[in-house]
């Protein structure tokens, strides 16, 4: 778990292609391109920076390296936490916020029936889809309702959704293409 948290915060709000060479060029600071807790913590922040890494990320990428050498994220009491167990344990690490633990959780730890409402690409398709017209609070209370019929497979749902958003289809409907068309592509 240790990893992927480094590697999703890298992921923080970039595209996939982006945040893989940065991370790329992350590890090959690493003799083994393994980032061991005790020589990222000991990288100055400049360093990481010359890789892509703004100032924050790679303070966080730290702060999870000093916690892992605490708490041993590898852990598989870790790992087996109840989902809401684990966000509240995880995001005590400052830099660590409820996305990225659901990303973990969905990706990593491959749990099935995780929702995330704050991601942007979900919340895209979710507008387009259902034509959501609240904002800000209400729309968020709005995804989490329709999310529910999805359980347990919310995660399954929200691949789906990024899909379909990656795929074009939300610039086909939003520009006027039938539905057959779409549900044909």
């Amino acid at each position: 778990m240790y990893v992927s948290l480094l590697e999703s915060i890298t992921s923080q709000q970039l595209s996939t292609k982006a945040a893989a060479t940065i991370w790329a060029r992350v590890l090959s600071l690493f003799p083994d391109e393994y980032p061991h807790a005790a020589q990222l913590i000991a990288l100055p922040a400049d360093v990481l920076r010359s890789k892509g890494l703004s100032y924050g990320k790679a303070a966080y990428m730290q702060n999870v390296a000093r916690f892992h050498l605490e708490h041993d994220l590898y852990s598989e009491h870790i790992a087996a936490m109840p989902d809401d167990e684990l966000v509240a344990y995880l995001t005590q690490i400052k830099g660590v916020g409820r996305w990225t633990v659901e990303m973990i959780l969905m990706f990593s730890l491959n749990r099935a029936d995780v929702f995330a409402p704050d991601d942007q690409g979900i919340t895209s398709a979710m507008v387009h889809l259902y034509q959501i017209e609240e904002t800000k609070k209400a729309q968020k209370k709005r995804m989490l309702a329709i999310a529910e019929s999805w359980r347990p497979y919310r995660t399954t749902a929200c691949r789906y959704l990024w899909r379909w958003r990656d795929a074009g289809l939300m610039k086909e409907l939003v520009h006027g293409a039938s539905e057959d068309a779409i549900a044909i592509s």
